[in-house]
């Protein structure tokens, strides 16, 4: 059987990531105007940056997605038609939408308009994918919270409907990233692209107790926090001795006090029984060793997430998710290898999500709220290379002595950093983080060349 290709979609927060990405092996890129988008942050995107994506896409034989996929308020509303309009003429292959009244209006006002439904729908069955197909919607952003095999009985009901499936990046504890944890602390929207992701910062839990007449949660012993790990280990016993299978924690019930580190003293209810202080903040998703099966499915696009992520992060990933849809197509076997790559990447751990049913604990990181580096760590761009020489533009800091990844897209290869220069021509011995340039011996294809500091060989 000839499998067919699914697309590689890499988001694009800058030119310069759109262009890496396509460089790296991406088919496709998503980015979107701040306004009525879900990343107003670190996206430089207005009209002229669209246009001028579009054109060099287009020039490249590339598609170029406009993400339009916020959850509108009225007054959102209101200005839509005019100011999506010129966004239009620019000719984008499709436009990513969420909210069913603009899709009307689009539709509508423009019929020819490719339109592709944003995961914020939330489509998780084939019958929801009819709908909107009725609808005149050309392809459907499927739900994470779908399973390997659910995706397939929707591709089975609906075979003549475009798929697409997330496959790396951060996860959230919302359904499908309808978030409303930002809106609560901050007044700033998740739905209208502002989100300040409050599920990674790090909280404590305190025992607490409920009032008898109003249900309310009550503060107990409040002077130190609640001992989770003893807590746990206790109930742990309790239970291993008292109850049977399938039977219910004894824990299960306890109510908590949230208190998020930035607002002391501020106590928040909840009901969570887990033992770590980062307890919403989810794992990241990796997906890589499910894309033959998702190859196998029939998907049509293999979606990654990041559009305020690194040119780094943006070039590792489609790269190696590259490598991995052309070895599926072609038959070959899995290649470890490319799991080993993007721990290169800074990560909050790794989840296959609900692709694959695991235990409820593999899906959050109880321990720390920030990315950790595992493999590498991004230390540089290649800005120029003259005589043997290559002008490496730093990020963050290197040494002679350290084991450098040049990431290429003709292939990469680790060389051992032995002499360094100024651009005076002076030797030193170190590079220090941004804004400084180094020049370091290299060979081989270079130009547009990301480098990596490795942490262990």
């Amino acid at each position: 059987m000839t499998l067919k290709s699914p697309e590689l979609l890499l988001p694009a927060g800058s030119l310069d990531k759109m262009r890496a990405a396509y460089d790296f092996g991406a088919d496709a890129v998503y980015a979107g105007q701040p306004r009525y988008s879900l990343r107003a942050r670190n996206n430089e995107f207005r009209l002229e940056q669209i246009a001028q994506g579009i054109a060099e896409a287009h020039a490249r034989g590339k598609k170029f997605f406009v993400t339009s996929n916020l959850i509108a308020h009225n007054d959102k509303v209101r200005t839509y038609l005019r100011d999506i309009e010129p966004v239009i003429a620019c000719q984008p292959d499709a436009f990513i939408m969420a909210d069913p009244g603009l899709i009307m209006m689009v539709k509508e006002k423009w019929p020819e308009t490719e339109v592709h439904l944003s995961v914020q729908a939330n489509t998780t069955n084939w019958a929801t994918v009819k709908f909107w197909q009725k609808m005149g919607v050309s392809r459907i952003i499927l739900s994470r919270e779908l399973s390997l095999d659910e995706i397939e009985k929707i591709r089975q009901e609906c075979p003549d409907m475009e798929l697409e499936v997330f496959v790396h990046g951060a996860l959230c504890i919302a359904y499908s990233g309808r978030c409303l944890l930002s809106g609560y602390f901050n007044r700033r929207d998740p739905n209208q692209g502002t989100c300040t992701n409050a599920c990674r910062w790090e909280y404590k839990t305190h025992d607490a107790q409920v009032d008898p007449n109003t249900g309310e949660a009550l503060a107990s012993g409040m002077d130190k926090g609640f001992d989770f790990a003893q807590a746990r280990e206790e109930a742990d016993s309790q239970f291993t001795s008292t109850c049977g299978s399938g039977q219910r924690h004894p824990k299960a019930d306890q109510v908590y006090l949230l208190e998020e580190m930035g607002r002391p003293g501020e106590h928040m209810p909840i009901m969570e029984d887990e033992h770590g202080t980062y307890i919403m903040n989810s794992k990241d998703l990796r997906a890589v060793e499910h894309v033959e099966r998702l190859v196998r499915i029939g998907v049509d696009s293999l979606k990654i997430e990041g559009r305020t992520k690194s040119l780094y992060y943006v070039a590792r990933t489609a790269q190696v998710y590259r490598r991995a849809i052309d070895d599926a197509v072609a038959g070959r076997p899995f290649n470890p290898a490319l799991i080993t790559d993007l721990e290169g990447l800074a990560n909050r751990g790794y989840t296959g999500g609900l692709l694959e049913r695991r235990p409820a604990n593999d899906y959050q990181n109880y321990e720390t709220g920030n990315s950790v580096l595992h493999r590498a760590h991004f230390v540089g761009e290649v800005r120029g290379f003259a005589e043997g020489m290559a002008e490496v533009e730093t990020k963050n800091r290197f040494s002679v002595g350290d084991t450098l990844e040049v990431i290429h897209p003709s292939g990469n290869r680790q060389i051992r950093l032995e002499q360094m220069f100024n651009l005076e021509g002076e030797p030193v011995q170190v590079a220090q983080g941004s804004p400084v340039r180094v020049r370091i011996p290299m060979q081989g294809p270079v130009e547009g060349a990301l480098i990596a500091r490795l942490l262990q060989v």
